[in-house]
């Protein structure tokens, strides 16, 4: 037992090793995180809408669609909505968006100073929608295509050169109109 005492920090000392060795090697990315729901049926939803109404997966079908999960206090939402705002300028492009864990007025005033790119927005108070998402942190974009399949994810703060060498292609890709 004593010999085990004096050899546990050399053990741990590997695993931590290991597990750095494993992180830096070539090819790795830490802003890509897997997601087993990619080319899946998204998680049905039927959420109180922010202004009033209400918003669910089976009124998104129809068009590839876009769902942005944002929050008043994450602040990579808020260096996010620029991007945004400028995709939502292109009609063709139906951006969603779920307000995550947050309250009401506080989204209302996020989007008050910052604008409001969303043709509906939901509000996902306790994170239910986001869990069956497995949204792991706000930002998270889900590029949803006509069946309501997800097929592809972005995780953080989307950019105007994942817009326009990504999203946008697959947009067009899946029919976008």
């Amino acid at each position: 037992m004593r010999r085990f005492v004096y050899l546990l920090p050399m053990v741990v000392f590997l695993v931590v090793a290991g597990y750095f060795a494993l992180a830096l090697r070539p090819g790795y990315d830490p802003q890509r995180l897997p997601s087993a729901m990619i080319n899946k049926q998204a998680p049905s939803f039927d959420l109180a809408g922010l202004n009033g109404g209400s918003i669910s997966l089976t009124s998104l079908k129809g068009g590839p669609v876009l769902i942005n999960f944002f929050a008043s206090w994450c602040v990579p939402c808020r260096e996010e909505q620029p991007v945004l705002m400028r995709l939502a300028q292109h009609d063709h492009v139906p951006l969603y968006g779920i307000d995550y864990k947050d309250r009401s007025q506080d989204a209302r005033r996020l989007l008050a100073e910052f604008g409001d790119p969303y043709r509906k927005i939901g509000v996902d108070t306790d994170g239910a929608v986001g869990l069956n998402f497995g949204v792991y942190g706000v930002p998270e974009t889900y590029v949803l295509d006509r069946t309501g399949h997800i097929r592809k994810r972005f995780v953080g703060p989307l950019t105007a050169e994942q817009v326009n060498n990504e999203l946008l292609p697959l947009m067009k890709a899946l029919g976008m109109s």
